[in-house]
Formats: C-alpha cells, sequence, structure tokens
C-alpha cells in the first residue's frame, strides 16, 4: 500500500485534517489512542472503517519519518559542531 491510499488530506474531510483515506478518521486519533495506553486491536474495534492494513502503513510511515528527522538532526548537529561526515 503507498502512502497515498493510507493517508487522504482534503479540505471537504474534516477541514483538511489527515485522516485514513476513505474514512473520517483521524490519523491523530490512532496515536491518541496508543499514547493513552489503548492497544491497535482497541482501536480497530472503536473505528471499524479502518483497516488493520491502513493502520499499520501509517505507524510504519511514523516511524520511518521519525527515523529521517533524527539521522537528519544527527548529522545537522555534527555538521554544525565541525565534524566532517563520512562519505
Amino acid at each position: 500500500m503507498m502512502e497515498q491510499s493510507v493517508i487522504e488530506v482534503s479540505p471537504e474531510v474534516l477541514h483538511g485534517t489527515p485522516v485514513f483515506s476513505g474514512t473520517r478518521v483521524p490519523v491523530k486519533t490512532l496515536f491518541d489512542y496508543l499514547k493513552g495506553g489503548d492497544t491497535l486491536a482497541d482501536f480497530l474495534d472503536d473505528f471499524p472503517t479502518v483497516s488493520r492494513e491502513q493502520a499499520v502503513n501509517a505507524l510504519e510511515l511514523a516511524g520511518e519519518d521519525l527515523i529521517d528527522a533524527a539521522v537528519a538532526g544527527r548529522v545537522a548537529a555534527k555538521e554544525a559542531q565541525g565534524t566532517p561526515r563520512a562519505s
């Protein structure tokens, strides 16, 4: 599944809030559930219009973005310290 089919942003759906494609369920709701101690199964039970595949793909995308941001931040910090980057 590609990113476009996981998350949808449209001004006509919840004023442009990122939602799971084909639903009106904000992606942030999944993270709020997990942050609150609920399980993925709890979220899926409460929001049956979101497929397990959509939720897992959203978590994977978020994880990849988090790792990319951490690496970019580490590289920027090293550059700011004058540490040469490995080629």
